[in-house]
């Protein structure tokens, strides 16, 4: 491996990289999590959640990865033996999934293509066939990470109120949120599962949780066992104190200073931001696709994600050798295949603090890459993104 001089790239889809000024924002001793100054910015990072979530609605903030928050999302709304519908977009679905089952909860899993989306049509159709409601909630990624699949939750929302059927809309926004448009009151979402490591631009380790006042409603008939996700004792306390524990109050000045960021250039400027230069990605891999060898993973076009591309490999090569010899060679990190798609395509990460000499970096490095390896692929790629964001 090649002595790695600057600083490496970091273009996996998470955790992403965290400005300077929110770092600083972090830089400083612990203060008293009880005290009215940490009950001022708890207060004040709920009020810029909100604007980020588009809610009314609390927010609700552990010190967890996202999974927890998810945990919470099935734990604190459902009972043992209750169904739910997870529909199927990739890994974290899958994932999702597991975990409603491990819970006791009784998941069904409506199968979707990994490549195409989820067709809210087969959504209606399967509520349509529970008129006794067993099914209690439906669950979406509408960003599947692990795919780059974006699937369009106004739709299935639709699809949910078109059958007449009373079940909780669950979303795991995860890698969408503060990078692509998201609605939750606007879009009658329910339980909506957030992380910092993403488009909030923070370090790995506050799970958040949106719910709306029906799923609120559920809160105290769910009896699936919990204490340190039971949002039931959280609102027993003022908001700074709802915290299961010592609250990671670093993580809260860090968080306010990522939604200052975000306020400062406009929620639809980020949402912009992020299109340009997925669509500067997107021109590179349509040029490299022509020699063969690879190709976009997500086939329908309008269903490309705005912050994370999958770039999938003919048979015969191996993503994960590809993408740690542009480790190796040009110090960027790509992200890796999960599960089934281990081995078979690697993932761009472009969201978060990003800009286009950051993304013509990356694809300038990984075009090196094919060429190295003798890897057919289309020329131009580069240039291709160069031209988009020179005229964009």
């Amino acid at each position: 491996m090649a002595l790695a001089r600057g600083r490496q790239f970091l273009a996996i889809p998470g955790p992403t990289n965290v400005p300077l000024r929110v770092l600083q924002a972090m830089d400083r001793p612990p203060i008293d999590f009880t005290s009215p100054e940490f009950a001022a910015l708890a207060e004040e990072v709920q009020h810029g959640l909100r604007k980020v979530f588009k809610t009314e609605h609390d927010i609700f903030i552990w010190a967890s990865t996202g999974h927890g928050a998810w945990e919470a999302a099935l734990a604190n709304f459902f009972s043992a033996g209750e169904e739910v519908l997870i529909c199927e977009t990739g890994s974290f679905s899958e994932w999702w999934f597991e975990m409603a089952g491990l819970l006791g909860l009784k998941p069904e899993y409506l199968p979707g293509d990994w490549k195409q989306g989820i067709d809210p049509a087969k959504v209606e159709e399967r509520l349509r066939a529970d008129t006794e409601h067993k099914i209690k909630g439906v669950g979406v990624v509408p960003n599947e990470t692990s795919t780059g699949l974006t699937n369009d939750l106004a739709a299935i929302r639709k699809a949910i109120d078109a059958a007449g059927h009373p079940a909780l809309l669950l979303c795991d926004t995860i890698s969408s949120l503060g990078s692509m448009d998201f609605q939750m009151d606007g879009w009658g979402v329910d339980v909506v599962v957030g992380g910092s490591q993403k488009g909030l631009m923070l370090h790995t380790g506050l799970g958040l949780l949106g719910v709306s006042a029906k799923a609120l409603a559920r809160a105290d008939e769910a009896d699936v066992p919990r204490r340190y996700w039971d949002i039931r004792r959280s609102l027993q306390m003022p908001y700074h104190m709802r915290n299961p524990g010592t609250a990671p109050a670093h993580f809260f000045y860090g968080l306010k200073e990522s939604i200052t960021f975000i306020e400062e250039e406009t929620l639809d400027g980020v949402f912009a931001r992020h299109a340009r230069l997925a669509e500067a990605v997107r021109r590179a891999i349509a040029e490299w696709a022509k020699g063969g060898a690879l190709n976009f993973f997500v086939e329908n076009e309008a269903r490309r994600s705005n912050s994370v591309t999958a770039v999938e490999f003919a048979d015969g090569y191996n993503a994960d050798e590809f993408r740690f010899a542009v480790r190796d060679d040009f110090n960027v990190m790509l992200g890796g295949g999960l599960m089934k798609l281990g081995g078979k395509v690697f993932r761009i990460g472009h969201l978060g603090d990003l800009n286009e000499p950051m993304v013509w970096g990356t694809l300038a490095a990984i075009e090196a890459t094919l060429k190295r390896k003798g890897i057919p692929h289309g020329s131009g790629g580069v240039d291709a993104a160069i031209t988009h964001l020179a005229e964009a």
